[in-house]
């Protein structure tokens, strides 16, 4: 305004809680174009939130599924929101693979689930070889992770197959 020389600076004071500002907040940020899948990810999982700390209810006073109600003004259904958020498990350095699409969205997914350690293993694969995960390798990882004591990233790969 001092640029423009406007002595009167337009403003509009709205009074929001914490939860509610950032809905709005993220609400505004999520419509940009071009957002990375790492910027989804934060964005959803702030607003997923704060709509779970409010306990949003509909006209009836019925809960509301909060995936659905964060997803329904950015055009996601609550599974991709879901899926978003899970992206925000994932190591910063795979997450960027994701934003640099070397690894699938759904690929990422799968690969939250992963213990930090084991992203931290897996990364070490992908940086030594530059064999990235198929969802098929992504989704028997998260099993292994999930029923193994430890996973065994040899066994993921073996000169770029299974």
């Amino acid at each position: 305004c001092e640029l423009a020389v406007k002595r009167k600076i337009p403003i509009l004071i709205l009074n929001y809680t914490d939860d509610e500002a950032e809905i709005v907040m993220v609400g505004s940020n999520i419509q940009r174009e071009n957002l990375l899948p790492s910027e989804k990810a934060y964005a959803y999982k702030m607003k997923m939130d704060a709509v779970k700390h409010q306990g949003i209810k509909d006209e009836n006073a019925a809960s509301v599924d909060s995936a659905d109600l964060v997803g329904q003004a950015a055009g996601d259904s609550g599974r991709t929101v879901q899926r978003y958020i899970r992206l925000a498990a994932l190591s910063d350095a795979l997450l960027e693979y994701v934003d640099n699409n070397k690894i699938p969205m759904i690929v990422g997914e799968k690969l939250s689930y992963l213990k930090p350690e084991e992203q931290g293993w897996l990364l070490e694969v992908i940086t030594n070889s530059s064999i990235f995960p198929t969802k098929q390798q992504a989704e028997q990882l998260k099993e292994c992770s999930a029923n193994g004591p430890e996973l065994y990233l040899c066994c993921f790969i073996k000169k770029g197959k299974q």
